[in-house]
């Protein structure tokens, strides 16, 4: 059987090497190529791929809300996200869109063929520096605390949330936290697929229902947050 591949990655020189990889298994064929989220969709629905490789961090919805929504439509099409993303977060997030397989963009062909199989035949299937964490992840010990009402949401993601809900723009917030204006819409969009909002509207009313939004991000933690993302 050939397994037919759409490839989705914002860096043409990995595309096409990923490309070149996959053209030479005899029982893989790549049928199409994007660039971006919403790219990744209209191939999804035109060629009806059986497996995506999903970049994370691309322009537009990005990889999390692409994965979200081919899952939703074509549940015939698995998708496989590759990634330099490794974090807990964003495993779990990708397997709550509907993800089948994560993989580190460090795997070699022989790693990719195999999911591609695995992925293909139902199964899902894990990098084995992802399947090591996922595995410690649920041999942990959970310490009781107080409900989380976003547990999806990163430390970062749900500071960001927290200034949405005061009725900051993208421009405001991305001064505070010395991004650019693209990060803060990339984050922005993985908010509103993890919290299942359709807009930012919607995202508003969800945080301030759970009580954020009543009171100005502090200095001391837009600090901290910004010297976590140089770490």
């Amino acid at each position: 059987m050939t397994i037919r591949v759409l490839v989705v990655d914002d860096h043409p020189v990995f595309r096409a090497g990923l490309v070149a990889i996959l053209e030479d298994l005899k029982d893989v064929e790549v049928v199409a190529q994007a660039c971006d989220g919403e790219q990744a969709i209209d191939e999804v629905a035109s060629q009806r791929p059986d497996v995506v490789l999903m970049d994370l961090r691309m322009p537009g919805i990005g990889g999390l809300g692409a994965t979200a929504r081919i899952t939703a439509h074509h549940p015939n099409t698995a998708v496989i996200v590759l990634t330099m993303d490794s974090d807990h977060d964003s495993v779990f997030a990708a397997l709550r869109a509907g993800a089948r397989g994560y993989l580190l963009k460090e795997a070699d062909g022989d790693d990719v063929q195999r999911a591609l199989h695995a992925v293909s035949k139902g199964e899902a299937v894990f990098g084995s520096g992802i399947a090591e964490r996922v595995i410690s992840f649920f041999a942990t010990p959970r310490v009781a605390t107080a409900p989380d009402p976003f547990p999806q949401l990163t430390p970062r993601e749900r500071e960001i949330l927290q200034m949405i809900a005061q009725g900051l723009d993208n421009a405001i917030i991305a001064r505070r936290l010395v991004l650019t204006e693209k990060s803060i819409r990339n984050r922005v969009s993985d908010i509103l697929t993890k919290l299942r909002a359709r807009s930012r509207a919607e995202a508003v009313a969800l945080a301030r229902n759970a009580g954020l939004g009543g009171e100005q991000t502090s200095p001391t933690t837009i600090q901290s947050g910004r010297e976590a993302d140089h770490t």
